[in-house]
């Protein structure tokens, strides 16, 4: 299943991309831990544990860093028990502002196989809900800090 949302934030590339991939856990409203394991130099390879709540189900991922290149993209695939997620997130420079995209495909595994076959459209729409939300929440934490505040 392949999702995607884009929305645009009033702050420069650097700090948008910056604060969206290393600080996951403080925009993210399912992510409730972002654990880094092994952090290559260069990005790519680095690993790191995810864990995510959603309804009340928690979920763990191990992650692994794709694709680096800051500020403009960054890439990872996060292996869990039920499906597996490939997540792009593109940043693009709008003059001051920046244009952050996510595109994700979900893999399932076992029985969740089944589960997407039956209510996959359901699921979709549900996903892309999801990502709008999380780039909403993205946004809102982004254009309420002061300029110039990097964590």
């Amino acid at each position: 299943m392949k999702t995607a949302a884009s929305i645009e934030i009033d702050r420069p590339i650097d700090e948008v991309f910056d604060f969206t991939i290393h600080h996951v856990a403080e925009w993210s409203l399912t992510v409730v831990e972002d654990v880094p394991i092994d952090i290559k130099p260069e990005g790519v390879g680095s690993t790191f544990r995810c864990v995510t709540q959603d309804h009340g189900k928690i979920m763990e991922f191990q992650g692994l860093v794709t694709c680096h290149d800051p500020p403009n993209l960054s890439a990872c695939q996060l292996i869990g028990s039920s499906f597996d997620i490939d997540a792009v997130y593109t940043f693009e420079d709008l003059s001051g502002r920046t244009r952050v995209t996510v595109e994700s495909t979900v893999t399932p595994k076992g029985f969740m196989k089944v589960v997407f076959f039956l209510i996959g459209w359901a699921a979709k729409g549900s996903g892309c809900k999801a990502q709008h939300n999380e780039l909403e929440s993205l946004k809102q934490i982004l254009e309420s800090r002061e300029a110039g505040v990097s964590d």
